[in-house]
């Protein structure tokens, strides 16, 4: 049986899908599931490796998935569908 509890690399999937268009910190924190307190260390290290960018669009800040965190969502989907089979979920 799988854990209820997510992984570090799958809450950080989850935020570069999220942001792929754009999408506020109040946005993020909703659609992951999360606090404001445990979203920002998320949020500061994918800034930091370049998989989001913080835009500033008039008064707010949008993350934005980058073309490197685009690639990092694909190959962590592929891993994901390897797994599941491995273990049989798929």
């Amino acid at each position: 049986m799988r854990s209820k509890r997510r992984t570090n690399d799958l809450i950080a999937s989850q935020i570069l899908k999220i942001c792929r268009h754009g999408a506020s910190k109040t946005r993020v924190v909703y659609q992951a599931n999360m606090n404001f307190k445990t979203v920002k260390p998320y949020l500061d290290t994918l800034i930091k490796n370049g998989c989001i960018e913080a835009v500033i669009e008039g008064s707010r800040v949008v993350y934005k998935t980058t073309p490197k965190g685009l690639a990092l969502i694909e190959r962590f989907e592929m891993f994901q569908s390897e797994i599941d089979k491995l273990y049989g979920y798929a």
